[in-house]
């Protein structure tokens, strides 16, 4: 919402129609999502800006894999496709880490250098991981105008878990070329808290 509207965000009817049969799932830094009856969701941003760019984001996207599919956008809410599953850090907190939850990081890795993001970095809790280990993304952000070369805050929130040792051996194994830069980024960031 813009600094001078106290609080209210004035949506339109579909959206207010959408609300009122949805159920709260959750609030972020950037605003409150909805589960819709349809297995969709609606999330309602405080800043109109912020909403354009996710929803920009989410359209470059929809043909991966890896991201919700959008069905409709107003200047503060878009409607997309629900992600199951849970959390992964959550995840990995209970149920620990394996090599197709390492490999499947990877595989997203590539897909943010295929879908020719500038920012190839996501938190792990914007993350959630499926059936047979499998990723979505939930929250992207400047993925199109920040850059990042390397998946920074997803591995400050691995070695936070404890598992960014065993991440990076399968990085190893599976792109050495990545790993010489991620590994030598990572190690400057924890060691001097270069960015």
């Amino acid at each position: 919402m813009d600094k001078d509207n106290s609080g209210y965000i004035d949506l339109d009817s579909r959206a207010e129609k959408m609300l009122r049969k949805g159920e709260f799932l959750g609030r972020g830094h950037n605003g409150i999502v909805y589960l819709l009856p349809n297995k969709k969701i609606i999330k309602i941003f405080k800043d109109k800006k912020v909403c354009n760019k996710e929803y920009d984001i989410l359209k470059k996207t929809e043909n991966s894999k890896y991201f919700p599919k959008t069905y409709a956008h107003g200047p503060y809410y878009i409607v997309r496709s629900y992600v199951g599953g849970e959390r992964l850090d959550k995840y990995i907190k209970k149920r620990g880490f394996n090599k197709e939850i390492a490999h499947n990081i990877i595989k997203l890795i590539k897909e943010f250098k295929r879908l020719e993001f500038k920012k190839l970095d996501i938190r792990c809790k914007d993350l959630y991981i499926g059936k047979q280990f499998s990723l979505r993304v939930i929250d992207p952000k400047n993925n199109y105008s920040e850059e990042v070369i390397y998946p920074r805050h997803l591995m400050k929130g691995l070695n936070k878990l404890g598992v960014l040792d065993e991440f990076l051996s399968a990085v190893n194994d599976e792109c050495p070329e990545a790993y010489k830069l991620w590994n030598f980024r990572m190690k400057q960031y924890l060691d001097k808290g270069i960015k």
